[in-house]
């Protein structure tokens, strides 16, 4: 899939603007603060229908204004995306408004890895889940449908959980949301299982690719749900009532993340992480590529901070792999070191960011 024009209307930084793209790769340049990332995450927006970076849709709104446009030309279709402050967002595929906005999903395939995605691996589980679930739902229909219903489900549940003490607990109506959540539970554990078993492979690949020092990444899947979950999860509802909210279930998986059998995050130290989080989401490209047939949209924010001169050579080789990657999209502040770095490669497309 490749991007050739996206136009920005009242979208962060951006009033009015449009940029036309290579088919190979797009190096946004331009100091801090002028809007590369705000680009990047407008294409990401065309994908997923959020943000990459924010979790409030009115944010993304440039100040003053009341509503934001995105509008982009595929090689193969067109994505528009509004939003306007006290109404609904809406989405339109080849000028059609699809029945539900997730309908969006997986039509471009992405992979985007920004200067914070550390924060897997220092943050929460919270954060880990929903790199996987974003993988899977880029290819997996079904998935992305049981694991809507099954977040609707578990705020309906948590919410009948949290009565007013004294009034007496609906047991009819949590058997109905009981009945509903743990077949859910039960297919989206084994489904992120399945996959941390496929993607595995792919992520020691890639670190090897990017790190020649001999550590191997692993993971780790922890989960409540397996045989017996059922009864276990019934048997749990006096606890989840004392503590107001569902104890046990998908929405407490988590993925741990290794080099060499210990955990990343207590003993890697911070290039390690760094190469670890490229090498994933590298990973993912591969996944996905694999798994839809498509070469995903790659987009880089501010890639090469925190690399070193080897590290940042490596990755740049794999890069200009024409095979194995189609458009990229890459931002740097400065501009000098990414016309150095793709001097020599033909199909560079450079975007200078004006202040």
């Amino acid at each position: 899939m490749i991007l050739k024009e996206l136009k920005l209307t009242s979208f962060k930084n951006h009033p009015e603007s449009t940029f036309e793209f290579g088919e190979r790769i797009n190096c946004v340049l331009g100091k801090n603060g002028m809007g590369k990332t705000n680009l990047l995450d407008a294409i990401y927006y065309l994908s997923f229908t959020k943000s990459a970076v924010g979790s409030q849709d009115k944010l993304a709104i440039t100040h003053d204004h009341r509503a934001f446009t995105l509008f982009g030309t595929y090689d193969a279709l067109t994505i528009a995306i509004q939003f306007e402050k006290g109404k609904v967002k809406t989405l339109k595929i080849d000028g059609q408004e699809p029945d539900r906005l997730s309908h969006v999903i997986g039509k471009v395939p992405l992979v985007i890895v920004l200067p914070d995605d550390t924060s897997m691996i220092k943050e929460g589980s919270e954060e880990r889940r929903k790199f996987f679930d974003g993988a899977l739902s880029q290819f997996d229909g079904e998935y992305l449908k049981s694991l809507l219903k099954y977040n609707k489900v578990l705020k309906q549940r948590n919410s009948l959980l949290k009565v007013e003490e004294g009034r007496g607990l609906n047991k009819r109506l949590l058997e109905t949301y009981d009945d509903q959540l743990i077949p859910l539970a039960i297919d989206i554990s084994r489904k992120r299982q399945e996959m941390k078993e496929f993607f595995l492979p792919f992520l020691q690949k890639n670190y090897a690719d990017l790190h020649d020092g001999g550590e191997t990444p692993g993971l780790n899947f922890k989960t409540h749900v397996g045989e017996g979950f059922a009864d276990r999860f019934k048997a749990n509802t006096q606890k989840d009532q004392i503590m107001q909210r569902t104890l046990l279930g998908s929405h407490k998986d988590d993925f741990e993340f290794l080099l060499d059998e210990e955990l990343i995050k207590k003993f890697g130290s911070q290039g390690q992480q760094k190469t670890f989080i490229i090498a994933l989401k590298l990973a993912l490209y591969d996944f996905l590529r694999e798994k839809t047939g498509k070469k995903p949209l790659l987009l880089l924010d501010d890639i090469f901070d925190k690399l070193d001169d080897s590290r940042i050579q490596l990755l740049v080789s794999l890069l200009l792999d024409n095979d194995r990657f189609q458009q990229i999209f890459i931002t740097d502040a400065r501009k000098d070191r990414s016309k150095e770095l793709f001097k020599k490669e033909k199909e560079v497309n450079f975007i200078e960011l004006a202040s």
